[in-house]
């Protein structure tokens, strides 16, 4: 059974603005108003229907798959990990640094039953991929029509 969560409009206003600013900040070439502490590095993802399962693909540049945990259950997937900031070294001089880094979660609901226990993940190129099969419920099925 899927739980029911609270849909609250302003949550995602303030999403949504948070996204146009930065839209803005990076067309004019303006420094972002959130201070470097409070940046959060959130992996780009894809969600793919087939027939049979769902694909997963999720952007996971520089990161070690020990650095990635994925739990799936029969209403959704959660990715998380941490990706980490090389050592600073004294003396170096940056021009630009806008590569994000730190803790991520991201939950992602299925529209239709999986198989969780039948999940599979691999880790390539920078981009990790999971696929979740579709339980036999929610498999399209065809039926024959007889002409009387």
């Amino acid at each position: 059974m899927r739980e029911i969560t609270r849909w609250d409009p302003f949550k995602e206003i303030s999403s949504l603005r948070e996204e146009i600013d930065r839209l803005f900040d990076s067309f004019f070439g303006r420094k972002s108003h959130i201070p470097e502490a409070e940046t959060i590095f959130t992996p780009a993802v894809d969600v793919e229907e087939t027939e049979s399962s769902f694909i997963i693909r999720a952007e996971v540049p520089g990161m070690k798959k020990e650095d990635i945990k994925v739990m799936v259950d029969e209403n959704g997937i959660t990715i998380s990990g941490e990706r980490k900031r090389e050592k600073e070294e004294k003396g170096k001089t940056y021009h630009r640094v806008e590569i994000s880094y730190g803790k991520f979660k991201r939950y992602i609901p299925f529209p239709k039953e999986v198989e969780p226990d039948k999940a599979k993940a691999k880790c390539k190129d920078g981009i990790l991929e999971i696929e979740v099969p579709k339980s036999e419920k929610a498999k399209p099925k065809e039926i024959e029509i007889k002409v009387e």
